[in-house]
């Protein structure tokens, strides 16, 4: 046996002792009438109790006439002769707990069972404020309820869990340990709270479309089936909410969004997740132009609210949001990251596909000029654009629901937005010639034979759509970014994983 493999196998012997222990203890508990009390109610959470001491005089080493009920974990436990040190931790930090078998009026027994609790175990504490020697600020326990024992010891120590793949499937035990992981959450809240804030703001109303769909539609992806048992059909669940967002345009609603879950049958990385979280917005009588206007302003107040100010450290950059963000056409985007392609190659499909094939590029039979240039963006630009960019001019072959540009048919009205190396947001003048919508769904599906199209909403662009732009953002990322992250399951509370191979 490896030496790795002996320390797993005996910390492996440790915890199940533990756990042996720790039921035996239990059982004696309940044996004396331990019911999982839940009638304490504290009055004040760790992080108050700080605050409302600086509102006294700070006196050392003296009681402070303020009574706290208090509830929380244990975390850390110190025992010195007849008296015992815990820490506590809640939601809001961690509390110092004093208990000396001096001060116990009543029951001795108290003490002991006192000191007998174990890392993790849950507990209600009433008690006094006071200051320690060591000038720490100290709650001394008056009287204290266990509310549930904890079965299962803390990791390592309490030096939290260490393996990444162990933090993101038990992210229960990760969030005890780590408090700076609960930050990245809490930020991740305030930023979704922050969007709904600015849309309502700009007078948009919040809607809420279907997660079953009929087809899969809205974007180019693999979706996941399920089935309806008692209409006894498949479904599936939606790509993107896209087709019934402008299905309310066509009903007459002008300024409409969406936070919702997404869900795509796709690969699983440090930038993708089968299910994720996109905030979609639609305005009539708007073009692309607008949206990237106001992708803009929307992220700079985001940034105001969570950094307080127009600046975002990601990494080892400073994004200044005051600043130009960078705008290219893919084309230009591609020759400025890749000295060895020409104007003239773009433009012709044999010299393309041998490009292409140098860079590993997968070519499948039915792919035109437009998409090859697409797959060559991905592989060689996305990664390096680094700071705010757009990327506008979308070949029409990987566009299928935006507008036509005016002067290029080749091309359509669209941009992406990039930041750190990530593609953050996606927006088009929406497509809303019904005739040329229903001729590039059936073009799908001769390349895709498996694939339908949405002959419905082919039906409601019949009955008109104003010209509306429309902007996705992902949100996964955007709080990558905004919280100084470099996988995406760093901000997703439970990703998808792997199963684990036995």
């Amino acid at each position: 046996m490896k030496k790795n493999e002996k320390i797993k196998s005996k910390k492996k012997i440790i915890i199940n002792n533990e756990f042996k222990i720790r039921k035996k203890k239990l059982k004696l508990l309940k044996k004396n009438g331990f019911n999982f009390p839940n009638n304490f109610f504290k009055n004040y959470l760790s992080k108050e109790i700080f605050i409302k001491y600086n509102s006294y005089n700070r006196t050392s080493l003296k009681l402070i006439n303020l009574s706290v009920k208090i509830a929380g974990r244990i975390i850390q436990k110190r025992i010195m002769g007849k008296s015992t040190f815990i820490r506590l931790q809640d939601s809001k930090g961690q509390i110092q707990i004093y208990y000396s078998i001096n001060s116990i009026q009543k029951k001795k027994n108290d003490y002991i069972e006192f000191k007998n609790l174990d890392l993790g175990d849950i507990i209600g504490v009433k008690g006094i404020l006071f200051k320690t020697k060591t000038n720490e600020l100290t709650i001394h326990c008056k009287k204290f309820i266990l509310l549930n024992k904890s079965l299962r010891p803390l990791p390592e120590k309490w030096h939290g869990l260490i393996n990444k793949e162990t933090r993101y499937r038990k992210r229960y035990i990760d969030f005890i340990s780590n408090t700076k992981l609960k930050k990245i959450f809490i930020n991740r809240a305030k930023i979704i709270s922050s969007i709904r804030k600015y849309m309502e703001k700009k007078n948009f109303l919040e809607v809420e479309t279907p997660m079953l769909h009929n087809i899969p539609g809205g974007a180019i992806a693999k979706p996941f089936i399920t089935k309806h048992n008692s209409l006894n059909k498949k479904m599936y669940l939606r790509i993107a909410p896209e087709l019934y967002l402008k299905r309310l345009i066509i009903g007459g609603f002008e300024k409409i969004f969406e936070i919702n879950r997404n869900f795509r049958n796709e690969g699983i990385s440090s930038r993708h997740n089968p299910e994720f979280t996109m905030m979609e917005m639609y305005v009539a009588y708007t073009n692309y132009t607008y949206s990237m206007k106001f992708l803009k302003k929307l992220i700079i107040y985001i940034s105001k609210k969570i950094n307080k100010k127009k600046i975002i450290q990601y990494q080892n950059y400073t994004f200044n949001l005051n600043k130009p963000f960078q705008k290219f056409t893919m084309k230009e985007s591609i020759l400025k990251f890749n000295n060895n392609i020409s104007k003239e190659d773009l433009k012709d499909l044999s010299k393309i596909k041998k490009i292409a094939q140098l860079l590993k590029i997968k070519l499948k039979k039915k792919w035109k000029l437009g998409k090859i240039i697409t797959e060559i963006f991905e592989k060689t630009v996305e990664k390096k654009l680094i700071y705010p960019t757009f990327i506008t001019e979308y070949p029409i072959e990987v566009s299928p629901l935006a507008k036509t540009n005016n002067k290029n048919k080749n091309i359509t009205d669209r941009f992406e937005f990039f930041i750190g190396g990530y593609e953050i947001a996606n927006g088009f003048s929406e497509l809303n010639d019904s005739q040329e919508q229903k001729k590039r769904f059936t073009k799908q599906t001769q390349i895709n034979l498996n694939k339908t199209y949405d002959k419905d909403y082919i039906l409601a662009l019949e009955h008109g759509l104003p010209p509306t732009s429309g902007l996705g953002i992902g949100i996964d990322r955007l709080t990558m970014i905004f919280t100084n992250q470099k996988n995406i399951k760093d901000v997703i509370l439970f990703p998808t994983m792997r199963n684990i191979k036995k």
